[in-house]
């Protein structure tokens, strides 16, 4: 099954785009290589109080224009997918504004800063953001005409969640599931056992709408996800081939099976083939002369 991505997106900056009732995308303009055209934030709700799912980055005009979005409604809720800058640091200024609380689901996350690779990805872990009040995984938060339960979706983060909207068919993947690019997984911090493994917990819901954290909609989930395994499967056997011709070293393996890839990506692929090798080891079909890391030799067992 070919995965077959979209990169059609308006990113509409500075303007809210209706997705659903009750249901607004503002985006962040702050491109990369890694953020697509930028942060999407979504403000959920009618006539009560407001939930704000990932504010995005420490941006003066999306504060602005998301401050006129909510347009002086109240803010009971400000949700963090994930604690990566591109989607919290604007998080303690919209609180101080609304009053609303921050929620993320808070384990300790290994920042990348502590490991040397804050250079690899511009999206690394918000060392400084703490939230109000924990997320528990399958918690459920109501407003007056809203209901999310939340899914601690590991894999791209070691805190990542997916937010359901109750009722409604549409799940916010944030980092997860995009259509636009692959999911970066990135240890110590990602890990891609937890991330095939969240897919797996997401394809067995009935959605019909992922709207993701960079980008526009997955319209037909379930089909894009077993897409997106099928991928990952194939990448394994591509490093499984790459260490039986001789391979030994992540940067070796990059070079050849990313030859056609944007080289400013290479970085970050290079973790991903790092994750499937760290899960090959875990499994017992690779060795390797330690723990694995960028700098370790690997073999087939």
């Amino acid at each position: 099954m070919a995965l077959e991505l979209n990169t059609r997106f308006d990113p509409s900056y500075g303007r809210p785009v209706e997705l659903a009732p009750g249901v607004l995308r503002l985006t962040a303009e702050n491109p990369s290589p890694f953020t697509f055209h930028g942060t999407n934030t979504y403000i959920i709700g009618g006539k009560g109080a407001l939930a704000v799912i990932d504010p995005g980055p420490d941006d003066e005009k999306h504060l602005q224009s998301l401050l006129e979005t909510i347009d002086r409604r109240p803010v009971s809720h400000i949700l963090i997918s994930h604690k990566h800058r591109d989607h919290s640091t604007l998080a303690h200024r919209l609180s101080a504004i609304t009053g609303a609380s921050t929620l993320a689901y808070d384990i300790h996350v290994v920042g990348r800063v502590e490991h040397g690779e804050a250079a690899v990805l511009d999206a690394g872990v918000d060392a400084h953001f703490r939230p109000d009040a924990p997320l528990a995984d399958n918690a459920v938060l109501r407003g007056d005409d809203w209901t999310i339960r939340v899914l601690h979706t590991p894999g791209h983060a070691a805190d990542h969640c997916a937010f359901a909207l109750e009722g409604t068919g549409i799940t916010f993947s944030a980092d997860h599931v995009m259509a636009w690019s692959t999911t970066v997984v990135a240890p110590p911090d990602g890990s891609m056992a937890d991330y095939m493994a969240s897919l797996d917990r997401l394809m067995e819901r009935e959605d019909r709408l992922l709207l993701p954290g960079h980008g526009g909609a997955v319209e037909k989930p379930r089909s894009f996800m077993r897409a997106l395994k099928a991928h990952r499967k194939m990448r394994e056997r591509a490093i499984m081939e790459r260490l039986a011709a001789g391979d030994r070293k992540v940067h070796e393996i990059v070079r050849a099976i990313y030859r056609d890839t944007d080289p400013r990506l290479h970085g970050a692929a290079a973790l991903s083939v790092l994750a499937h090798l760290e899960d090959l080891v875990i499994r017992g079909r690779v060795d390797a002369d330690g723990p694995p890391s960028m700098d370790a030799a690997f073999r087939p067992a």
